[in-house]
Order: C-alpha cells, then structure tokens, then sequence
C-alpha cells in the first residue's frame, strides 16, 4: 500500500491543531514537514519550536525535510523537537555519508533529497546510506507548483539501482502530486506520495487519502 504524507506548509496554518488532528482521523501515515531558510531556497518556513509543537499534537511520524545551507548544524535541535526522518539536500553535501552517520548516531532515519536539475546518478552510490530518497518534483521553495514530467526516468532508475542492490531505501516524491499523476509516479517506483496544496486543498480529503493509500504498483 502507497504512502501518504501531507504537507503541513499548505495547511492552515491559523488552525494547525485542527488541521493535524483531521490527518489523524483520515489514518494518513507521515506528516512531511518542510524547513526552508531563506538561503537555499527563496523562502523561510518554521523552525524546531513548531515541530515540536506538532510533536505533541499528534502521534504521526514525522518526516522533517531540511531544505538549509547547513542542515547540519540543525539535526540535534529537529531531532529533539521530535523528528521520526531527517532529510538533507545532495547539493549541499555531494559526499552526504558522513552527516548521514550523524544522524543515525543519534538514532534518527536518514533521507537524501535532489532537485530537479540534479542527476539521479549524484545520489545512486549513496542509497545504502539512507532509509529515503526524496525526490522533488518541483524546485523547491513554494507550494502549489505544477509537476515537473522530466522527474519520472529519475524515479525510474533509483527504483531500478534500489532493486537491483536489495537496498531497504524507500522512495518519497514531493512537488505537484495529485490524483492526475500518482498511478503514474508509484509505477515509476515511488513508495511515499507528499501532497501538500491538493490534500488540503480537496474538498473530500477522506476520499483522496483513501484513493492515494490504495494505489498500487
């Protein structure tokens, strides 16, 4: 069964207690929460103090992707804030095996993200490193972006290379995901849809996570 992980950077943010305890009665299965600085990418979002807040709204798994400079100097703040997975950005660490041994030290799940432009081949010798591979699909830094097609032969190999080496890494894709694209993306090989604007955007969102949970390869 596919994940699902909604983006709380599209919820309302002046009800964000209601907004999760909603994720939570749909039985979704990760929240996906996006740290931007302002210097990586070209918006700033929230910082520790909200993750933890979400933290003690809900029991979910959390799924904190740093899109930062530095995210290095961050994992011990997010990890005590309550992160389940951290993500980092191939494009600021091209060798990412030594900040991915950081954090399972510290006894949190490791992710490893590229932007569109990125080579698939950058991140591939790295996957045994890494419990993720987040794949965006749009460049990152706003919601509500339309999906970047050119994605898909990226999911294509990383799906391949994972099988072919019997790794455990699973892959997520973020940006533009919708009930247009998602059968197309999970037979690509993702395993874990972010749905940000058209999750809480929807006017049924009970059956959109149900349709997307059901989707199979």
């Amino acid at each position: 069964m596919t994940k699902i992980a909604p983006s709380l950077l599209a919820a309302d943010f002046s009800k964000l207690a209601e907004e999760i305890k909603d994720c939570d009665s749909l039985n979704v299965d990760w929240l996906h929460l996006d740290i931007m600085d302002g210097h990586f990418v070209p918006n700033i979002s929230f910082g520790p103090a909200v993750v933890k807040t979400i933290d003690k709204l809900t029991d979910k798994f959390l799924d904190v992707h740093l899109m930062l400079s530095e995210p290095e100097k961050y994992f011990e703040l997010f990890a005590r804030a309550g992160a389940d997975l951290i993500t980092f950005h191939i494009e600021v660490h091209p060798d990412p095996v030594a900040p991915a041994k950081v954090l399972k030290e510290m006894g949190i799940k490791t992710g490893l993200s590229l932007n569109p432009p990125t080579d698939i081949e950058k991140v591939l010798p790295y996957l045994e490193h890494f419990d993720l591979l987040l794949v965006m699909s749009v460049n990152p830094g706003f919601g509500g972006q339309s999906f970047i097609e050119s994605v898909i032969p990226k999911i294509e190999k990383a799906r391949k290379y994972i099988d072919k080496h019997n790794l455990s890494t699973r892959i997520e894709i973020d940006g533009g995901i919708d009930e247009n694209n998602a059968q197309r993306v999970i037979d690509a090989g993702v395993d874990i849809l972010v749905i940000g604007s058209s999750f809480f955007g929807a006017t049924d969102r009970q059956a959109l996570t149900q349709q997307m949970q059901s989707l199979k390869r």
